[in-house]
C-alpha cells in the first residue's frame, strides 16, 4: 500500500512553467505503476500521463504530449511531472495515484491510491 501526497501547484502565467511532485510513503513504491490525473470545476477527471514501474515506459493524453512530462526517482519514492508552456485550460487540481495493475491504462477506476489533489492555476 502508498500514500501519495502531491505539492508544487500554484499560480503560473500562460507559457509559464510548473513541476508537480508526488511523494508516496510505504516500501513498495516501485511496485506501482504512477499516474498523474487533473479535475477542473464542473469536469470529470482527466488523465494526463502514466509511467511504469521502473520508469522505462510513460504515455501521455494528446492534450498534454510535448509539453508535460512525467518521471520518477524509486529511490525517493517520488513521481514528477514537468509542466511547460501552461496554458489557462491546464487550469484543474492535479492527482497522483497509483496503480498495482500491469495494463497501461487511463482510466481513473483503474487506479488504487490517490493523492489529495494540488491546485494549478494558468492565468491568461
Amino acid at each position: 500500500q502508498v500514500q501519495p501526497v502531491e505539492s508544487g501547484g500554484g499560480l503560473v502565467q500562460a507559457g509559464g512553467s510548473l513541476r508537480l511532485s508526488c511523494a508516496a510513503s510505504g516500501r513498495t513504491f516501485s511496485s506501482y505503476a504512477m499516474g498523474w490525473f487533473r479535475q477542473a470545476p464542473g469536469k470529470e477527471r482527466e488523465f494526463i500521463a502514466r509511467i511504469s514501474r521502473s520508469g522505462d515506459n510513460t504515455y501521455y493524453a494528446d492534450s498534454v504530449n510535448g509539453r508535460f512530462t512525467i518521471s520518477r526517482d524509486n529511490a525517493k519514492n517520488t513521481v514528477y511531472l514537468q509542466m511547460n508552456s501552461l496554458k489557462a485550460e491546464d487550469t484543474a487540481v492535479y492527482y497522483c495515484a497509483a496503480d498495482a495493475g500491469y495494463y497501461r491504462t487511463s482510466r481513473p477506476a483503474d487506479y488504487d491510491y490517490w493523492g489529495q489533489g494540488t491546485q494549478v492555476t494558468v492565468s491568461s
